[in-house]
C-alpha cells in the first residue's frame, strides 16, 4: 500500500509517499529514522499489524518548509531520507 503524507496548496502539491509493502521488508535498519535532520519519520504498527514508517502529523502540514534544507538549493545532491532508505519506500512529490 502507498501512503501520503502531505498536502496540496496554491503552491503546489507536497507529498511524501511511503510504500509500506517496501517499508515492512527494513525491519532491522530503519535509516529513515536518523537520516531526516527534522526527526519527521516514527515507527507505528498499521492495520495489518505490521511496523512501519510514517510522517508525524504534527510535520504533514509544512513539508515544504521542514523539507527545505534537503533540497538541492540546501546543498544536498540527493534527499537524505530518500537515500537511507535502501527499499526505496520512501518518495517526495516534490
Amino acid at each position: 500500500m502507498i501512503a501520503n503524507y502531505g498536502y496540496k496548496d496554491g503552491s503546489g502539491e507536497y507529498y511524501i509517499s511511503i510504500d509500506t509493502d517496501k517499508c515492512i521488508d527494513c525491519a532491522a535498519e530503519r535509516a529513515c529514522l536518523t537520516a531526516c535532520p527534522k526527526n519527521m519519520f516514527e515507527i507505528i504498527t498499521d492495520d495489518y499489524d505490521d511496523e512501519v514508517a510514517w510522517v508525524k502529523k504534527e510535520c504533514t502540514r509544512t513539508l515544504a518548509y521542514s523539507c527545505t534544507e534537503c533540497k538541492p538549493a540546501g546543498g544536498y545532491t540527493s534527499l537524505p531520507c530518500t537515500t537511507a532508505c535502501t527499499p526505496g519506500a520512501i518518495k517526495h512529490s516534490w
